[in-house]
């Protein structure tokens, strides 16, 4: 019954390691963690990362795309977000985040944005600083070992990994597109999953 509700195969979930976590745990993330591997890895839980995503599409969905800024040092997401750029039209900085971006209008670079959307919120920590400094909400994508200070909206996930940050930022662009009455199923996604998550 559970399995109907979730906006990708179970499976699906589990064949790109989505759920699985560090061997470190932060006190906050362990109301995601579902059990910890005899190796050590923590387990998050998929119902509650599935329900985290949506919230959060539910949330961004009522900004505009040119509102919303998706910042993601980390290389293994870049691809995927460059994607999800193409899909969305939504802007995007994979990369590292150049200090000020947000907040100083003297930069030829300087970007206003409503909301900030990071892969990591600690190799994005210049880019989560200015939003505070803004006072513009914080979503991000935590993986077990995240300390959550100045997120407004927590994704619980594995945000290491290319194939899980491919498949995040997938589901992430055909709900947004649906919420925002762009397409109406995911066979109307013009670019496909493998696309997201291939090597």
């Amino acid at each position: 019954m559970a399995e109907e509700q979730l906006m990708v195969p179970l499976e699906t979930y589990l064949k790109v390691g989505l759920h699985i976590g560090t061997k470190f745990r932060t006190k906050y993330m362990a109301q995601f963690i579902y059990k910890v591997r005899p190796d050590g890895l923590a387990v998050l839980n998929v119902q509650k990362i599935d329900e985290r995503i949506k919230t959060a599409v539910k949330f961004l969905s009522k900004f505009n795309k040119e509102d919303i800024l998706i910042v993601g040092r980390r290389e293994n997401g870049w691809d995927a977000i460059k994607l999800f750029t193409k899909l969305t039209g939504i802007r995007s900085f994979p990369g590292r985040y150049q200090p000020g971006l947000l907040t100083n209008p003297n930069l030829e670079s300087f970007i206003e944005a409503k909301v900030l959307v990071v892969t990591d919120p600690w190799p994005d920590k210049n880019a989560v600083s200015d939003a505070i400094k803004l006072g513009i909400p914080v979503v991000a994508l935590c993986d077990t070992n995240n300390e959550s200070n100045f997120i407004d909206l927590v994704v619980p996930c594995n945000n290491k990994g290319k194939k899980s940050l491919g498949l995040f930022f997938w589901i992430f662009a055909k709900e947004f597109l649906k919420t925002k009455g762009l397409i109406k199923s995911d066979e109307e996604m013009s670019i496909k999953l493998d696309k997201f998550i291939e090597e």
